[in-house]
């Protein structure tokens, strides 16, 4: 049954009944909108008035609305951005979460069209759509209970498949989101749930339909949020340095268990550590670790789904712009150390090898490479997931660098100089901080323990630079300690030894620069997120020493490391082409010494706790470690 060409109609809620064809009431419609711009806006008033609603809507409200959003669409040529901007500004403030599904259907049907017409109307379009990554404040409650989680998925699936349409029909149109993107993105003090739905939806943009145009930008979009609230989390909040302790002092892997034979600890932590229960209602920290735990479950899914060693060349990419300098990083760089435990013969390798490509590069300023050997020496010692033949590889790197770098200055240096070599001296303690984790594990492989004594370590620590006395001296006791036991340098103990401690005493009256060194693979303490890390992660009470007996020895790394074809994987990525760098570093010793007061984490530890013997010596190295304390 249909109308006269021209119909008499009374009222706007008359053209939507049934009785009424589809291709009738459009035609309504655009002379409503054509009267509109000609002064007469009765009917137009009436049609904004079916559009204009903010609120859920009763059954007969939405039978109205879902005729009167489809005879929109069929009528979007004649929508004017001028004369009929209260009309655009309703539909743009519709939530979809409000609507039913015939309603969603037609409102999002009417945004697409919308964007399809005019290039005035896409930012707008796209911009609505971002807004309803998110419901309304009333029911946020619901969506983000179980119970909810079947309506979330109703609209964000439509949500998604819109800008899919939108980026369809519009080839600009995924240029034109990220900005959006960014400026709708939550604050870091909205509320939990809110932020972590929006990431949600941001990462599934990532792997979405547009995610070959978006997705790269999506994922170092979500990284740069999760340095955002990092950076928010305060060391003065919840850590009080104990500066009697050293780094193999502190470590606690766990506050809620204690290994048995950790019998000097007992059941009280040391003063001063922090904890993963010392950030118990740190509102931050929560949304940090909730948003750790949807990145690494996204890096899941895209190891199944075949992607991952795709996205990790953006994810590192990231890592270098926003992550390696980062100003106090916490714990954000695990992510990274998750996506490498994922696929470690694919991005475990290039991480590493990505790392010391950084340090023996020239070109890259002095901090960015003493950070980046540092992210590398806690990388290869805390990846359970590398072999002992990898690790090894990098490792002579670093060596046959280091080597090179004092065989370059002889004659040159007379003494130490701390401000001048801060990258050689960063790159030592890094080797040495290697070798406390993984020197054991080396000794047992015939082949490894055979390439680690022709390493030129004894010449180094020989060399005027004198770099025992300038490294953290925790770090150079347990190195020492361990080399004694493995016989591994022909000279004199006591010569080493000594030297140590004659530093030590000098630096604890103001003499001797030292260099304190970040460690930012140390255990994670965000709660949720650590169970993504604790599987692939070597805590310090896991590590087998060489003074250790060999009745403990779990197994944990065996000889069979040495039938891993990682080391190959190593060599392909080029860890034979050396490319020690040289320069020389005209830096102020005050500018040096405040540039390593900023990247100090570890304790100023002393070698004023109890001697073992003769040699200052501890009589046994307390079984865990300390978490890092970045204030880099």
């Amino acid at each position: 049954m249909g109308m006269e060409a021209t119909p008499d109609v009374e009222g706007f809620h008359e053209m939507t009944d049934d009785y009424y064809s589809d291709s009738e009431v459009v035609s309504h419609v655009r002379d409503v909108l054509k009267s509109a711009t000609q002064g007469d806006v009765e009917h137009y008033n009436e049609l904004v008035g079916v559009i204009n609603h903010t609120e859920q809507l009763e059954v007969d409200q939405e039978a109205l609305l879902v005729p009167s959003l489809r005879s929109l669409s069929g009528a979007v040529s004649s929508i004017d951005i001028v004369h009929h901007e209260a009309l655009l500004s309703s539909i743009f403030r519709m939530s979809i979460w409000n609507y039913r599904r015939d309603a969603m259907d037609a409102l999002l049907e009417l945004i697409v069209s919308l964007a399809a017409s005019s290039g005035k109307f896409v930012d707008a379009c796209l911009d609505m759509l971002v807004f309803n990554f998110l419901p309304p404040p009333t029911l946020l409650s619901f969506v983000t209970q179980p119970r909810g989680l079947a309506r979330k998925e109703e609209v964000l699936d439509r949500v998604h498949s819109a800008l899919g349409d939108i980026a369809d029909l519009v080839p600009l149109a995924p240029l034109r989101l990220l900005p959006i993107i960014i400026q709708r993105m939550p604050r870091m003090h909205t509320r939990e749930a809110y932020i972590a739905l929006y990431v949600e939806s941001m990462l599934r943009l990532e792997s979405g339909a547009i995610g070959e145009l978006v997705g790269s930008t999506m994922l170092m979009a979500v990284v740069d949020r999760l340095i955002d609230l990092d950076m928010e989390i305060g060391w003065e909040d919840i850590l009080q340095e104990d500066s009697s302790k050293g780094i193999f002092d502190m470590e606690l892997e766990d506050v809620e268990e204690h290994s048995d034979d950790d019998k000097t600890i007992g059941n009280e932590l040391p003063k001063g550590s922090l904890t993963r229960q010392s950030l118990g209602g740190n509102v931050i920290a929560d949304k940090l670790d909730t948003l750790m735990v949807l990145t690494c479950e996204h890096l899941k899914s895209c190891t199944e789904n075949g992607r991952l060693v795709k996205v990790f060349e953006t994810l590192i990419q990231s890592f270098q712009i926003t992550v390696l300098n980062a100003y106090k990083s916490k714990f954000a760089q695990f992510v990274v150390f998750y996506a490498c435990s994922l696929d470690p013969e694919n991005c475990g390798v290039k991480f590493a090898v990505v790392l010391a490509d950084i340090f023996v590069s020239s070109t890259q300023p002095p901090l960015t490479r003493m950070s980046a050997v540092a992210y590398l020496a806690s990388y290869l010692s805390r990846g359970r997931f590398l072999s002992s033949s990898f690790v090894a590889s990098i490792l002579k790197r670093l060596v046959d660098w280091c080597f090179a770098y004092c065989h370059f200055r002889n004659g040159e240096e007379k003494t130490m100089n701390p401000a001048a070599h801060r990258v050689f001296y960063s790159a030592w303690q890094a080797v040495m901080y290697v070798l406390c984790f993984r020197m054991r594990s080396m000794m047992d492989v015939p082949h490894l323990k055979s390439q680690l004594f022709h390493m030129p370590l004894e010449p180094i620590l020989r060399h005027p630079m004198d770099p025992l006395k300038v490294c953290l001296p925790s770090i150079v006791e347990e190195f020492l300690r361990q080399a004694k036991a493995a016989c591994l340098f022909t000279v004199s103990e006591t010569f080493l030894f000594n030297n140590v401690l004659d530093s030590e005493f000098s630096k604890a009256f103001g003499g001797m620069e030292r260099l304190d060194m970040f460690f930012p693979f140390d255990p994670c303490l965000l709660k949720k997120a650590d169970r993504y890390i604790r599987p692939s992660f070597v805590f310090w009470s896991m590590v087998k020493t060489t003074y250790d007996d060999d009745q403990d020895d779990d197994g944990e790394e065996d000889a069979d490391d040495d039938e891993d074809n990682i080391a190959d994987d190593a060599r392909r990525f080029g860890e034979n082409d050396m490319a020690a760098s040289f320069e020389e570093v005209d830096v102020d010793l005050n500018e040096f010494e405040s540039s390593m007061n900023k990247m100090s984490i570890t304790p100023k530890n002393s070698l004023k706790y109890a001697m073992g013997d003769d040699i200052g010596i501890p009589r046994r190295m307390p079984a865990r470690i300390r978490p890092s304390t970045s204030p880099w």
